[in-house]
């Protein structure tokens, strides 16, 4: 980021010609949408096989998940119609003579409701209609799951195989990410000057000031309405949290989460099950964020969003952010599908990539938490939660070794 925007402002001509590696990195992102967000959320729903023998711990954590997760895509829309960090942004003229799709006619509610559903799933694929392949995953997830058994197991088996793959695949695109920020960086300074950045700077405060607002206005209520142990549930999440933050990816954080509520009193087959499928259900720093980013590209693309505009757009990513996990920088998967089936120019969601490092370390912490928070609530919930004892971390264990 510091390179990219210091070789805009030396050689703003040589850095004109660096949007190409930007526009690279998008293209892969995009190849990436449509296998991985039918492979995730086909086998989040039907890849466990505890479903049925625990569908009353499934329910309460779909619930959960989905209450949170809205909160959060509210609280990230709210946020970024209240700052407007993206108004007032000037795309690069080379931005403005691409090739955009004109807004979408008004339509009716009984044409907004049909087009929900896909007609050809093909079609849906080709034309980018991201909410129409969400829909299908979920209804095919859904059958998948009732079938019996051993009738599931092979098809389940090779989704799964896909899905890693795809995550695999989104590692791999990922390592051209650092490239691709300070290609993107050095191409708007050097197109636009300093004053580019200023936006991203707002938004990233207004970020992590939604994610303090997220804190406590949800996560906090939710912990005292649980009546868990507020400084025994900190002590336990803080370092998952470190390691969220630290790396830029929750799923670093995945195994020390779970050996963490499985301390704080969580019994092990429900941390086994909401813990992992939180995951891909609730993503609540991302849920945060990508509706202020889409807000964001909206604004800087010099587009007023209507309340239903804005509506249809939090449902789409509410359906399509519930296949993300915890590879770094993968919500921009979900963000690039939900802004091209709003018609947004990707020019605008390519300026967030300068700034997408420093978000993306609150998003990653607070998916922990949020994960965490989850598996404890549930447990809670069903009466399994055992708090009785002082949860086996390490200051813990050294206290036990002194005592002995």
């Amino acid at each position: 980021m510091l390179a990219g925007a210091e070789l805009g402002m030396d050689a703003p001509h040589m850095a004109a010609n660096l949007r190409v590696f930007g526009d690279l990195f998008l293209r892969l992102v995009r190849m990436i949408v449509a296998p991985l967000l039918f492979a995730s959320i086909v086998t989040g729903i039907a890849g466990h096989g505890e479903l049925r023998s625990v569908g009353r711990v499934a329910l309460k954590a779909i619930v959960f998940f989905e209450v949170i997760t809205t909160l959060g895509l509210l609280i990230g829309a709210v946020a970024g119609n209240l700052a407007q960090a993206g108004t007032g942004v000037t795309l690069p003229a080379q931005a403005q003579t691409e090739p955009s799709p004109q807004p979408p006619h008004a339509q009716d509610w009984q044409q907004m409701l049909l087009n929900i559903f896909p007609e050809n799933i093909a079609q849906a694929v080709v034309q980018n209609q991201v909410l129409q392949i969400a829909v299908f995953a979920l209804l095919f997830g859904v059958a998948l799951a009732t079938l019996p058994p051993p009738r599931r197991a092979p098809l389940v088996s090779v989704l799964q195989s896909l899905t890693e793959t795809m995550f695999q695949l989104t590692r791999i695109v990922m390592y051209l990410a650092p490239l691709a920020a300070g290609a993107s960086l050095a191409y708007a300074v050097g197109a636009m000057g300093m004053a580019s950045l200023l936006p991203l700077l707002k938004l990233l405060i207004t970020f992590y000031v939604a994610l303090a607002a997220f804190v406590l206005l949800v996560l906090v209520p939710v912990t005292l309405l649980a009546r868990l142990p507020l400084r025994r549930f900190l002590a336990a999440i803080a370092e998952p949290a470190a390691i969220g933050f630290a790396t830029t990816t929750s799923e670093a954080a995945l195994p020390l989460a779970m050996e963490r509520m499985e301390a704080f009193g969580v019994p092990r087959w429900i941390v086994s099950f909401v813990i992992p499928t939180g995951y891909s259900f609730n993503m609540t720093g991302s849920s945060v964020y990508v509706s202020m980013a889409a807000l964001f590209a909206a604004q800087a693309a010099g587009m007023r969003l209507t309340i239903g505009q804005q509506l249809i757009l939090l449902l789409t990513l509410m359906l399509t952010s519930k296949g993300m996990a915890g590879v770094p920088r993968a919500i921009l998967v979900i963000l690039l599908g939900a802004t091209s089936a709003m018609h947004i120019p990707t020019a605008a969601v390519l300026m967030l990539l300068g700034v997408d490092t420093l978000l993306d370390m609150g998003r990653a912490s607070m998916n922990v938490i949020g994960n965490c928070l989850a598996s404890a609530v549930v447990a809670q919930w069903d009466g399994a939660l055992t708090t009785g004892h002082t949860p086996d971390l390490p200051h813990a264990r050294t206290a036990k070794i002194n005592s002995a």
